[in-house]
């Protein structure tokens, strides 16, 4: 059985012997970025974050998804706001091969992305500006740039980015950036909204489209 989204995910193989250690180890400098491989490679399974981990901080069950749907996943220290990741399979019997793995707020993406960071930092990482969908519903905000350097990365993941508003100013028409619709990075309804990445998730593929 597979799972039903195909999101986006990722991050830093942790060379640990022993689930002790890996605890030790788990959270990463601001300045580290999370790599495309070993318990974020796209062989990833929960077995693997088990030996990473430790089977104390891995937990797999169901979780709310989007659209009011319910999902299998498998998360890292699970509850814990700061240090929560959650991989989602598409392999859900096996619990291998990540759709997409929502990173937490103190990792670093691929291409030095981070929560936080603002419309005009993402864009200056990328190169060059990109798209996103509009504001105010299940999918608004999100991203997965299609050229410049935060869409090709060593280990052939993909890089999701969530964006939300800090503001919503009085003074400013947001209808045009609101809906189901794409909205330029450049747009400048966003900087005057604040807008600023809430969600860094790396992923993979579905097989039968690799």
């Amino acid at each position: 059985m597979y799972a039903r989204l195909s999101l986006l995910a990722l991050a830093l193989a942790l060379p640990v012997s022993a689930p002790a250690l890996a605890k030790e180890k788990f959270k990463p400098a601001p300045t580290d970025e999370i790599a495309c491989e070993g318990a974020f490679a796209i062989d990833s399974s929960e077995q693997r974050l088990i030996e990473i981990y430790g089977a104390d901080n891995v937990w797999t069950g169901t979780v709310p998804g989007p659209e009011g749907i319910e999902m299998l996943a498998t998360r890292v220290f699970d509850g814990d706001p700061d240090k929560q990741i959650e991989f989602v399979w598409w392999d859900e019997d096996k619990r291998e091969g990540p759709s997409y793995i929502e990173l937490n707020p103190s990792m670093t993406g691929p291409g030095g992305v981070r929560v936080g960071q603002s419309m005009d930092e993402v864009e200056a990482i990328n190169g060059e500006p990109f798209t996103l969908s509009g504001f105010g519903w299940d999918y608004g905000g999100s991203t997965s740039p299609q050229s410049g350097a935060l869409s090709d990365f060593p280990g052939d993941c993909i890089l999701s980015l969530r964006f939300s508003p800090q503001d919503y100013p009085a003074d400013v028409d947001t209808d045009s950036v609101m809906g189901d619709r794409e909205v330029s990075s450049d747009n400048p309804i966003l900087d005057a909204m604040d807008v600023r990445v809430d969600i860094v998730s790396i992923g993979y593929p579905h097989p039968d489209f690799r």
